[in-house]
């Protein structure tokens, strides 16, 4: 909870969601998808925390309930899930260029092989936006804002002319046809990081995050009950936020099963937040 609370005071947060699978969830089938939920700050805030929450929907709802009270920028993927809780609180919606780029891959590999072809030429353009990105991943919020304004626009607009012209003769259900739709529908969405130095370019930050999740249920490959996963979703909160902090997962942990049952105060538990330890010591 004090993870959750921290997270929405931050200006940005990224968002995502994979599939779970928990065999016995009441009124469902134990085929049933359900859904690990994770929330993020942004990389350049002054202290790092992940949140992984499960929920065996995938509906606005969950959005709408981790977000509660939250006024800042949200960097999410395409999935309209999200869009209720940005309009009804009035959030900032960023859109991933990642996710953009990676249907132009795909569309490049349906090309004749030694070919250049329009996927080409988009991915020419995305990864101009993310050479920018490089030249002033160190620069100051104002410093990179003003890149952006001038040098990321500048590529932007270039896109525009082009995908305008291009989509208009490509077959809108080939493979480069959906990749320049979803460019086109989300566009509001992904140029939105020019407004602001502390926008991401992309939801990279949540994909990384939930990595560990993903590679995991590869191995253990579901859930026995909700409780379990419920737990599992809170071990993975504090073993990523510690690890994000510097800090050895098995060390932390173990400080923090020692001392917590003796906790007595809102203060006592605050001071086991991974960005609290000092050297991994309380």
């Amino acid at each position: 909870n004090r993870i959750h609370e921290f997270l929405l005071e931050q200006c940005v947060l990224h968002m995502d969601e994979t599939p779970v699978q928990v065999l016995n969830e009441p009124g469902r089938k134990a085929q049933s998808k359900s859904y690990m939920w994770v929330l993020t700050c942004a990389q350049e805030s002054a202290l790092q925390a992940v949140l992984f929450h499960y929920s065996p929907s995938r509906s606005g709802d969950i959005p709408k309930q981790l977000l509660e009270n939250f006024q800042g920028a949200l960097m999410v993927d395409g999935y309209e899930g999200y869009q209720a809780v940005c309009s009804e609180q009035n959030l900032t919606r960023l859109g991933c260029w990642a996710h953009a780029r990676r249907k132009f891959v795909d569309a490049k590999r349906e090309q004749p092989k030694g070919k250049t072809g329009k996927a080409d030429q988009a991915l020419s353009f995305i990864q101009k936006l993310y050479n920018i990105e490089r030249t002033c991943k160190e620069k100051s919020v104002d410093e990179r804002l003003e890149i952006r304004q001038t040098q990321s626009k500048e590529t932007i607009d270039k896109l525009r002319k082009w995908l305008d012209k291009s989509q208009a003769t490509t077959p809108p259900k080939s493979s480069l046809g959906k990749a320049m739709a979803y460019l086109n529908n989300q566009w509001f969405r992904l140029v939105g990081y020019l407004d602001d130095g502390q926008y991401p370019i992309d939801n990279n930050r949540a994909e990384n995050s939930i990595r560990p999740f993903v590679i995991g249920r590869k191995n253990w490959l579901f859930s026995h009950s909700q409780k379990g996963a419920s737990s599992s979703a809170n071990l993975y909160s504090l073993i990523e936020t510690a690890k994000l902090n510097d800090l050895e997962p098995y060390a932390y942990l173990k400080q923090v099963f020692t001392r917590l049952p003796n906790a007595e105060t809102l203060d006592d538990v605050d001071a086991l937040l991974p960005w609290n330890f000092k050297d991994g010591v309380v």
